[in-house]
């Protein structure tokens, strides 16, 4: 009875998720799983853990939702409305919450992280090194941007609340802390407080959403500037004629998209980690090769992209230099378009090549759950509606005007290809996120040179059940436990008959022969993502600093109105620029699984 009870009261703690098994850690049975405040009160409505977790998973949400919808109804009566919802009243709320998922994070990282069996299991895919390498450049360079400001708001204190130098200084805290907590525990997986850690984390994702919508919709700090750098005395806050300040300025404007950048890859991490509290991830999914970061091999995707993004860098420089001095000529606007007029194709064909090249493949599929993968996915199908959304309405615009004329031929081929590119490369970069990555065989050494596969063949399986081992003659026990202990420990000096060392040389030679011919596949995956990588991120540096045609060329401004296209632009332009840069994450995970 006493066995029977035990093992009840394992059942009862346990908190399990479907197909995930904890039976690979003995001691997990030993932790008290809370339960959620829902279980507690509607016992007879929730009758395992499964939907105790999903309950709480829930409340969490409704808390993030309904702070993001405060939020959004805040800072839009700022926008509308400047006279009764001020800046200074966003600032007040957003601080707030940021003292409040402060607050959490430090809980969390002095109290619940270090509590026993707290983190029994990580996830390896949550958080790779060039996401973490991404939010810690991303949050220095916010870092820097807050310093910026202050110095500038304190350059103007005669016309400059004192509260804002303060909001300034509670981001840079929360941006240092937050970094902490992102690079030491995105991984986890906690198995300890599942509530309180889900709502502080959905807590502090709702306020980086909400400090990326008040980057994107508050653009009054960027007028003031861009008055003051043009001599408009008609600013009643003007920059005292200092070099200071004029630093403090450029350094405000060149650094503002990484902060918005920084909002958005702390959103993504944050919910991984939500998606992750309570998990437990099973062994063969835990215990995997982990492919390195490589460029040996790569030549023609380095040398193409890298010509495409030393030339875009100059389309840019000579675009910036005639927007700083006058306005830009059509002559830019063609060079700007027929740049991205043989971009864009080039990046469609190796897309479309890519994704050819793995269906050839025939590589495993990855069916194993992974909660930063699926995000990854919905990012950049969400990410790309952005630019697609601007797309379409740029073409409805130049077909009803004047298709005709030579700048508006090059803008229609612009928004066509714009849309292709993004479909295509979503197929290419999704196909390549769920492909086994290729690791090294570390018992080929058997029967050869190391062969590199993503999984058995046919031909292996077959000959795996026909090649038996010599059994050694009965009667001998201490022989028995001695070719017991060599077949263990895969002795690579035994002697196999004649027959078997031949079948074994003829199974190598075969898998030499087959996985021979996928070098030049694998190859032909590194060069297109290699080149794909370097063409988005010229692609994101381009509108991350102030390079907006679709503000400046005039038609859809003309066709749609100033308001309504100001909108569909200001509400497209932020998406397609965190689209690039996930893209980049994206295939270089391509990269490394070829």
């Amino acid at each position: 009875m006493a066995g029977k009870e035990a093992a009840q009261q394992r059942h009862l703690n346990q908190d399990t998720d479907g197909e995930e098994s904890v039976s690979a850690q003995p001691e997990a049975w030993k932790i008290r799983y809370e339960k959620s405040w829902l279980h507690r009160g509607c016992s007879s409505l929730l009758h395992n853990d499964k939907q105790a977790r999903k309950a709480g998973q829930l409340f969490s949400g409704l808390l993030a939702m309904n702070v993001v919808f405060l939020g959004c109804a805040f800072i839009s009566s700022m926008v509308f409305n400047r006279v009764a919802i001020t800046c200074r009243d966003v600032g007040i709320f957003l601080s707030i919450l940021k003292i409040l998922s402060l607050c959490w994070i430090i809980y969390y990282l002095l109290c619940t992280s270090r509590k026993p069996h707290a983190v029994l299991y990580r996830d390896s895919h949550a958080g790779p090194v060039w996401v973490q390498g991404s939010l810690v450049l991303f949050g220095i360079c916010g870092i820097f941007l807050h310093v910026f400001r202050v110095g500038y708001d304190i350059s103007l204190i005669h016309c400059k609340s004192q509260l804002e130098i303060l909001f300034l200084c509670i981001d840079i805290i929360f941006v240092c802390i937050q970094t902490y907590l992102l690079w030491r525990h995105c991984k986890d997986c906690t198995q300890v407080q599942h509530n309180l850690t889900r709502c502080g984390l959905m807590l502090t994702m709702a306020t980086d959403l909400l400090l990326w919508l008040l980057a994107v919709t508050n653009d009054s700090i960027h007028r003031e500037i861009e008055s003051a750098l043009k001599g408009n005395k008609t600013t009643s806050c003007m920059c005292p004629n200092t070099t200071a300040c004029r630093i403090f300025q450029k350094g405000y404007i060149l650094l503002y998209p990484f902060n918005m950048e920084y909002c958005l890859i702390g959103s993504t991490m944050l919910f991984v980690m939500w998606k992750n509290v309570g998990r437990h991830i099973p062994p063969q999914q835990a215990i995997h090769a982990k492919p390195k970061f490589k460029l040996r091999g790569v030549f023609y995707g380095l040398v193409l992209g890298i010509s495409a993004l030393l030339l875009g860098i100059c389309i840019f420089l000579t675009y910036q230099i005639q927007a700083t001095s006058s306005a830009p000529s059509q002559e830019t606007f063609v060079m700007y378009y027929s740049y991205h007029v043989v971009l864009l194709p080039t990046m469609i064909v190796s897309a479309l090549a890519g994704t050819v090249i793995h269906r050839l493949e025939e590589r495993e599929l990855d069916t194993l759950k992974n909660p930063a993968r699926s995000l990854d996915v919905i990012l950049l199908m969400g990410a790309a509606l952005g630019q697609i959304l601007i797309s379409y309405f740029s073409i409805v615009a130049i077909v009803a005007t004047n298709p005709g004329d030579l700048l508006n031929r090059l803008t229609l081929t612009y928004a066509v290809s714009l849309i292709i590119q993004h479909i295509t490369q979503n197929i290419f970069i999704i196909e390549g996120l769920h492909r086994q990555p290729l690791v090294e065989d570390p018992g080929a050494n058997l029967a050869g040179p190391h062969i590199q596969h993503s999984g058995p063949s046919s031909e292996e399986t077959a000959v795996s059940h026909t090649i038996q081992e010599p059994m050694p003659p009965p009667g001998n026990e201490e022989t028995v436990a001695k070719e017991g202990e060599k077949r263990e420990g895969c002795d690579p000096r035994r002697v196999y008959p004649l027959e078997i060392r031949e079948e074994i040389r003829r199974v190598s030679h075969a898998n030499s022969h087959t996985y021979g011919h996928l070098n030049w596949k694998r190859k032909a995956l590194k060069e297109i993502s290699i080149f794909l990588v370097l063409c988005n991120i010229i692609l994101w540096i381009m509108p991350a600093f102030g390079m907006h045609p679709a503000f400046e060329n005039g038609l859809e401004k003309s066709f749609y109105g100033y308001s309504t296209w100001f909108a569909i632009v200001n509400f497209g332009l932020p998406m397609g620029v965190f689209y690039r840069m996930h893209s980049v994450g994206g295939l270089l995970e391509v990269c490394v699984s070829s």
